[in-house]
């Protein structure tokens, strides 16, 4: 894989994209762009783990979905869910139906719900390190950073689950946290 890619619209993107409209849709107008708030990290947290072990443009094609059957990722309204709740998401076809993710997903809004209002937006953030060198090829960008394995350890502390050192650095990509876009990116 290249480090960039010239799209249709001839702009210079990070090569992961590759020629896919709804992976450069997201890389233009998400990736990488501060994201804040209890309900929307929240949602990439239970997206991120839903990824871990799939590729990001499985998870990004059945979003929509998910945001149905989740209610919107509203964590009061996800920590009500019951364990019928999780044998109708079992059984839709248009989420990932790995049982121990979804369940993770209810656990995990209900710690949300425990917490005072914006509280998880500045736990994660707090992770956030200070900008450094943009990566020049994907030899540069890291699986996993000291930053992310310390908001792993701190989840995990407070008993979320799927919170991961890799899946934590994912988030912390995609969310803006870090910036990898790469030299010579139109987004860098």
């Amino acid at each position: 894989m290249t480090s960039l890619i010239v799209g249709p619209d001839q702009h210079e993107r990070c090569g992961w994209v590759g020629d896919d409209a709804e992976y450069r849709r997201y890389h233009d107008d998400e990736w990488g762009t501060p994201l804040h708030g209890d309900r929307a990290l929240f949602e990439k947290m239970a997206l991120e783990g839903f990824q871990a072990g799939l590729s990001w443009i499985t998870v990004l094609r059945k979003r929509p979905r998910f945001r149905e059957v989740f209610q919107g990722f509203a964590p009061e309204r996800v920590a009500e869910f019951d364990e019928s709740d999780v044998e109708r998401l079992m059984a839709d076809a248009g989420i990932i139906r790995n049982r121990a993710k979804i369940e993770a997903t209810i656990g995990n809004a209900r710690i949300v719900r425990s917490m005072a209002e914006g509280e998880l937006d500045e736990l994660m953030w707090s992770f956030a390190p200070t900008p450094g060198i943009r990566p020049a090829s994907f030899a540069d960008v890291p699986a996993v950073t000291s930053d992310s394995a310390a908001m792993s350890k701190e989840l995990r502390r407070r008993g979320f689950r799927f919170v991961g050192p890799t899946t934590m650095y994912a988030l912390m990509q995609s969310t803006g946290m870090v910036d990898d876009h790469m030299v010579g990116c139109w987004r860098a």
